[in-house]
């Protein structure tokens, strides 16, 4: 009989358990645990009193030593079995390619976004459902998603995602919105006034707080606005969006600005970063920057270099190396995110950065590598789905001296560097762990001409 993999939810390596089969595939199986035999000498005891019931952080019951042995072992099982590569790095030298994990600063508290929803009711966990009255009304939620229901919210009284006074910010919106009888999101009947709340803080103590509203209601929207103008003088930009639609996405939608500015700004080195709510920026600022020092030393760059920075996103990559290059071309599909770039260049006084908004697949061409320059450098962040086949092929016609690949899915990383393999020796592979407490983690590969 075949060996087959079988996943239960809040079991580590080392515990010994009776489990009950709750899916079955042809290739695996998902389960739950109905009895501890014997405990993992792995395990560590959860912070969150949300472990369990929340979908996030969900190795939090796993000590960080061992998060950090797995999600290295991810990284290579993936660049080995679907890269098809060796661990040797020859002709470049003895040893494995594989550098060790650069393990996160703050394993909590270290993320500066998080968004949380609205709900009309909320989730009730096992031991409520068992303890409360039938039919009693507890009020809205405000939290996060239930895993795999999205139309069921479990409130949150502590996150310890966040460093304070998110935790407080979050609790003063429910408190003032539950007493001034405002009503919470219906997402399946599409009811309600309050949608979602984002907050977002930097390293330099800068904060916004961003509140989604499915409708316009100018009083009630000013008094609680002004509440929390009142009570939080933390906030730096406080600013608000009506979202009529169906879907939580904000980016076509105009966000206004209540009080403050309309950014934050985050520092890195000897740069500045403006953050807009539509903003992407790495959620861990940290490690953010221990990313982006891998990214430019596994360059190389000497200054006479043109470097292409793919999904360059609001700029952060294309700025932090720029003054090591002669010129930096950022390509990103969103049009809000380049604005971003180009503004980052300029409160920066970078003036060899240049920016374009489009498909990559379809930018990437022959007429644009002619008036930009071929590339001695090419710098790429895909999304999780990792690159387009179009572009990948294109990198093979264009054959820059190296090719750094930043990755937030190895298993794609390793899918298209496969393919790369054909021109290109992969030297190095650098893990770094941006997320701590869950299976996640970013991967920097130094792909070299042959």
């Amino acid at each position: 009989m075949n060996n087959i993999v079988c996943f239960i939810d809040f079991a580590v390596p080392g515990d010994v358990v009776d489990i009950e089969i709750t899916k079955k595939k042809s290739n695996y199986r998902e389960g739950k645990v109905i009895q501890y035999q014997k405990y993992s000498e792995k395990r560590t005891e959860p912070v969150c009193k949300h472990f369990g019931t929340c979908g996030g952080c969900k190795w939090q019951n796993l000590n960080y030593e061992t998060q950090l042995f797995y999600k290295q072992k991810y990284v290579e099982d993936a660049i080995t079995r679907i890269g098809r590569l060796t661990p040797d790095p020859s002709p470049f030298g003895e040893g494995s390619r594989f550098l060790p994990i650069i393990p996160s600063k703050n394993i909590v508290k270290y993320r500066n976004k998080l968004e949380f929803t609205f709900s009309h009711k909320r989730w009730l966990t096992q031991e409520e459902i068992k303890v409360l009255p039938f039919g009693e009304d507890l009020g809205g939620a405000l939290g996060f998603h239930i895993p795999k229901l999205f139309d069921k919210v479990l409130d949150i009284q502590e996150c310890h995602l966040q460093e304070d006074p998110s935790n407080a910010i979050r609790l003063e919106v429910k408190k003032y919105s539950l007493e001034n009888k405002l009503e919470f999101f219906d997402i399946r009947r599409q009811t309600g006034f309050l949608r979602n709340l984002i907050i977002r803080n930097t390293s330099t103590g800068q904060w916004m707080v961003v509140v989604v509203l499915f409708y316009e209601d100018k009083p009630a929207r000013e008094k609680l606005l002004k509440h929390l103008s009142e009570n939080f003088q933390q906030i730096t930009s406080l600013q608000y969006v009506i979202n009529p639609k169906k879907n939580d996405s904000i980016f076509d939608l105009e966000v206004k600005t209540y009080s403050g500015k309309e950014f934050i700004e985050e520092e890195m080195e000897w740069l500045k970063f403006r953050i807009s709510p539509k903003s992407f920026f790495q959620t861990n600022s940290l490690q953010a920057y221990e990313l982006y020092k891998v990214t430019r030393d596994f360059a190389e760059l000497k200054g006479n270099e043109i470097v292409y920075d793919l999904y360059t996103g609001t700029g952060t990559i294309a700025n932090f190396v720029a003054r090591n290059a002669k010129k930096v071309i950022g390509i990103e599909y969103i049009k809000e995110a380049i604005d971003d770039a180009k503004t980052n260049s300029e409160i920066n006084k970078i003036t060899n950065t240049e920016f374009f908004a489009g498909d990559i697949k379809d930018m990437l061409n022959n007429d644009f590598i002619s008036a930009q320059g071929k590339p001695n450098v090419i710098i790429t962040d895909p999304p999780r789905a990792g690159m387009h086949e179009d572009v990948v092929r294109k990198m093979l016609e264009i054959l820059p001296e190296k090719i750094i690949y930043v990755s937030c899915n190895p298993a794609t990383q390793a899918r298209d560097i496969s393919i790369l393999s054909q021109q290109y020796f992969t030297e190095k592979i650098q893990p770094v762990d941006m997320f701590p407490h869950t299976a996640h983690v970013e991967s920097v590969a130094k792909l070299v001409k042959k």
